[in-house]
């Protein structure tokens, strides 16, 4: 098949969104697939021309005359790859794709990655709509997203062409018992929350650092807010990290209480290291935590909730080391091959079975020869 992904840029940042299109690029392209992305480019390009996936340059910012220059661009790059499916990771994307769709013949999937926003029901605008949970699922059905178009294909990261083995990364020399999060430094993310926590449990635990990794554009409001504590020599502000697994493998306890969090790629990464989990109890994140048999589940919004349950892991070697053996079972549903294979399936309701046949075909042939 030919696959033409269509996601606003492939920066290296940490954005959730354009790893797992990024993921999904280049293991379509180990498949033996024929796969472009199209975006405003960034530092994975390489790694995707070293999977022989082309790249276009499409700036999908929503000016008046960049619009228009989008939409003349974006008719070029369909008229010359000529894609059986057309795969949108953004709102922008899908309008894009689906309101240029006359005169071509390829079909249109969607990915709702963050279902919080307002504008992600016009994701709906796909012949099949992915839903990285069932949460997500269901609060596109109760916004009008038909579920006879939607399919679940929950995130899975471990595996990931953009990643080393986590046997090839070595942790960091933290200071110990060290509470962590690897996120975007936003108040959604309960990065506010954490601190507060971590503030309330301080002083019964003078060893306990807490590390933050990851930027955005509440940092300097949340960097204020853990300055004004007794506990701001202990809060690291790391930034972004562009090998977050290091941070990981030296951490006791990760913890994600977002108010918000379709499907938290970094939860697979955090149970693959062998972290005691605990995670806020709203949409794709008890998913990812098998319903809590593989980490803590707290309410979000609550820092004192998170904290009775820190004092009780970080006063509790047994039990703190419990939740890290629960943590790091039952992995296989994480990776990154599922989530392909899973992906692989939904083209194929809506690729023509001569497209399927051809495509069969010269994988046969390749493998024979």
């Amino acid at each position: 098949m030919r696959i033409l992904h269509l996601t606003n840029h492939v920066q290296e940042i940490g954005n959730g969104i354009v790893n797992v299109a990024v993921d999904l690029a280049c293991m379509q392209a180990k498949d033996g697939h024929d796969v472009a992305v199209a975006s405003s480019g960034g530092e994975y390009e390489a790694l995707l021309e070293s999977y022989g996936i082309r790249h276009f340059d499409l700036n999908q910012s929503r000016t008046p005359l960049n619009i228009i220059k989008a939409v003349w661009r974006y008719r070029k790059i369909v008229d010359e790859f000529k894609p059986d499916i057309v795969h949108v990771h953004m709102m922008t994307g899908a309008v894009l794709a689906a309101v240029l769709r006359f005169g071509y013949k390829y079909s249109l999937i969607a990915t709702v990655h963050n279902e919080f926003q307002p504008s992600a029901v016009l994701m709906g605008l796909g012949e099949r709509v992915i839903v990285v949970s069932q949460a997500v699922g269901e609060s596109m059905a109760r916004r009008g997203i038909p579920k006879q178009k939607m399919r679940v294909v929950s995130n899975g990261t471990l595996g990931s062409p953009r990643q080393r083995s986590i046997k090839e990364y070595q942790p960091l020399p933290l200071h110990h018992p060290a509470i962590a999060t690897v996120s975007g430094m936003y108040r959604r993310k309960g990065i506010g929350e954490l601190i507060d926590a971590f503030v309330e449990i301080a002083g019964d635990f003078p060893d306990a650092h807490l590390y933050l990794v990851g930027n955005g554009p509440d940092r300097e409001s949340l960097e204020e807010q853990a300055r004004n504590t007794q506990a701001a020599s202990r809060i690291h502000f790391e930034g972004f990290q562009p090998e977050p697994k290091r941070y990981l493998l030296a951490t006791d306890i990760f913890v994600l209480v977002s108010h918000k969090d379709s499907s938290p790629l970094v939860i697979p990464e955090a149970r693959e290291a062998g972290c005691a989990i605990i995670g806020s109890n709203v949409d794709g994140i008890p998913e990812a935590l098998d319903a809590g048999k593989a980490g803590i589940l707290v309410p979000a919004k609550d820092s004192h909730t998170l904290a009775v349950n820190l004092r009780q892991l970080l006063s509790d070697r047994d039990r703190l080391q419990w939740w890290r053996t629960q943590a790091s079972q039952n992995l296989e549903r994480l990776s990154a091959t599922r989530v392909h294979k899973e992906t692989l399936a939904v083209y194929k309701e809506l690729v023509p079975d001569n497209t399927l046949n051809n495509y069969e075909y010269a994988k046969a042939k390749l493998i024979h020869n």
